[in-house]
């Protein structure tokens, strides 16, 4: 996307700066596109499907024509598409009613030969030999004629308006996910922000806890009340959370950057929501306090519905 800058010079006139500035957006692995073209008197119908999947994975129908590009085209369809289980199809009609069907005839007769002869020994009259012999293996065939580079550069543009329809598809749907990425990412952050209303609450009914059931359970035994302390502030460091708070935070802000900075981001924000995760597990297991669990279990339900749609991104 390019936008112009404007300022003045010393004098008092005016300028304007050309800047360039490019937008990346995430790509869904879900997409389809399609297309038609005629050539050497056939009309071929182009589509693609993609689905989500770790690595490329191509399942290609195409016509006995182009088995000697099949390679070209899993080359095209790799370098353009890079991740995802991709549907790819070729169809082919003869616009001109030509036949290209051949008689096998040294085959048809040793067919007839050998079924004759099957049916002369058996001591029965062979009925409708003619018909079974059609029907037989290799008695008729077609011959496909190979297309020539005139033809394949036609029909491999048009392959490639086809793959631009699918990452036009894979952008917009791209665009929704994005969206949604974004809002549970802010609604991570508002709720870790909420945490620390309930920290130093927290901190004295743990104490007021601890103190509790001494006072239930050993009222009669004579301690240290000093100790008491020292050991009260020892368990209670243990379950501090400034570290987990800190380093989710990182990580939510570092989600957002990556979602802003590049075109293929699926596997790295794979990477960074399981460190999500760690943080907010780690939250859960030290909090001790019932309101600030609520928040974690809010986490984690905004965590896995990220996680789900992480699924599906280029």
């Amino acid at each position: 996307m390019a936008h112009l800058e404007t300022g003045t010079f010393g004098n008092g006139h005016s300028f304007c700066i050309f800047a360039i500035k490019f937008i990346f957006m995430i790509k869904s692995m879900t997409g389809y596109g399609k297309a038609e073209v005629e050539i050497q008197n056939l009309s071929f119908s182009i589509e693609i499907r993609t689905l989500n999947s770790k690595q490329i994975d191509i399942n290609m129908r195409i016509p006995p024509a182009l088995k000697g590009k099949e390679i070209e085209l899993r080359t095209l369809l790799s370098k353009s598409l890079q991740r995802g289980k991709v549907d790819f199809s070729i169809f082919s009609d003869k616009q001109q009613q030509s036949s290209n069907l051949s008689l096998n005839k040294e085959l048809a007769l040793q067919y007839y030969q050998q079924l004759k002869a099957l049916a002369d020994e058996l001591g029965e009259e062979p009925k409708d030999i003619l018909s079974l012999i059609t029907r037989l293996p290799d008695v008729f065939s077609t011959e496909e004629e190979e297309m020539d580079e005139r033809g394949w550069q036609q029909l491999q543009k048009a392959v490639e308006e086809t793959i631009g329809e699918v990452n036009t598809f894979r952008t917009e749907e791209g665009r929704v996910l994005e969206n949604d990425f974004r809002m549970r990412i802010d609604t991570i952050l508002n709720l870790l922000k909420q945490v620390p209303e309930y920290e130093s609450a927290r901190i004295e009914r743990i104490r007021e806890r601890i103190q509790k059931s001494l006072d239930e359970n050993f009222s009669n035994v004579q301690y240290d009340q000093n100790r008491l302390e020292q050991e009260i502030i020892f368990y209670i460091e243990k379950l501090d959370i400034t570290e987990e708070k800190v380093r989710l935070k990182k990580h939510l802000d570092y989600f957002l950057e990556v979602l802003n900075a590049e075109d293929t981001v699926g596997k790295k924000l794979g990477f960074v929501t399981q460190e999500m995760g760690r943080e907010i597990n780690t939250l859960g297991s030290k909090a001790n306090d019932a309101s600030l669990q609520q928040l974690v279990v809010l986490m984690k339900d905004e965590l896995e519905k990220v996680k789900e749609q992480m699924l599906n991104i280029l």
